[in-house]
């Protein structure tokens, strides 16, 4: 059955609505909430991603682990760029909004979330990325896969759809700006639809201790 998703106001993160985000989570392994930035803040992080792209500050992704990890574009195209110091006043505003919902899905979850790993994707048109899960094979400390889009006037058929699949099958959820999804990453297979544009966005990982 699809998840509900809760619409917040565009023009102002409703602290009140992000509050239940942690809920929806615990309950169905999946939440997904609309108007979490405003279109203000979305364009700012666009900017700061794109000034990083300029600068050569992203790198294609790559797949596999340690000596393992190699290109495959086949599998999975985006380019990506982690959070790290210096970071733009708007990245680490972003960082404290999900400081929050860490917090908040500790208190709720009991969860043990220690630390996040986020970073810029951008998706060139054509690009995807197979189906896949975000456990590394053998470690199990990503706990809450999130994902915030910053896709302006996205379109239907412009693809880039992120597929999420259960025993029920399978759902796509577009990559519309302001939108923030989590799930819970244990076991949980998804996959970016191949995209006709560019598609943005920063991704990323609540995780526990070692």
């Amino acid at each position: 059955m699809p998840q509900a998703v809760i619409d917040c106001d565009r023009d102002n993160t409703d602290r009140s609505c992000a509050e239940g985000l942690p809920a929806r989570l615990l309950a169905d392994g999946v939440a997904i909430q609309d108007g979490y930035l405003s279109l203000s803040r979305i364009r700012e992080l666009k900017a700061c991603g794109e000034l990083r792209r300029a600068r050569g500050e992203f790198g294609a992704a790559r797949v596999g682990a340690d000596q393992r990890l190699q290109r495959r574009e086949e599998i999975r195209g985006d380019l990506t760029c982690w959070f790290g110091e210096p970071l733009f006043a708007e990245e680490r505003r972003l960082l404290g909004d999900l400081e929050q919902l860490r917090l908040d899905l500790n208190r709720q979850g009991f969860l043990g979330l220690f630390d996040l790993e986020l970073h810029y994707a951008w998706y060139p048109p054509g690009a995807g990325y197979a189906r896949h899960v975000d456990q590394l094979q053998g470690r199990d400390q990503r706990t809450v896969s999130v994902i915030v889009y910053l896709n302006e006037a996205w379109e239907p058929g412009a693809g880039g759809e992120l597929r999420l699949f259960d025993h029920e099958g399978a759902r796509d959820i577009e990559p519309v700006a302001g939108r923030l999804v989590c799930f819970l990453t244990e076991g949980r297979e998804h996959a970016v639809l191949p995209t006709r544009q560019g598609r943005s966005s920063i991704s990323g990982w609540f995780r526990r201790r070692y």
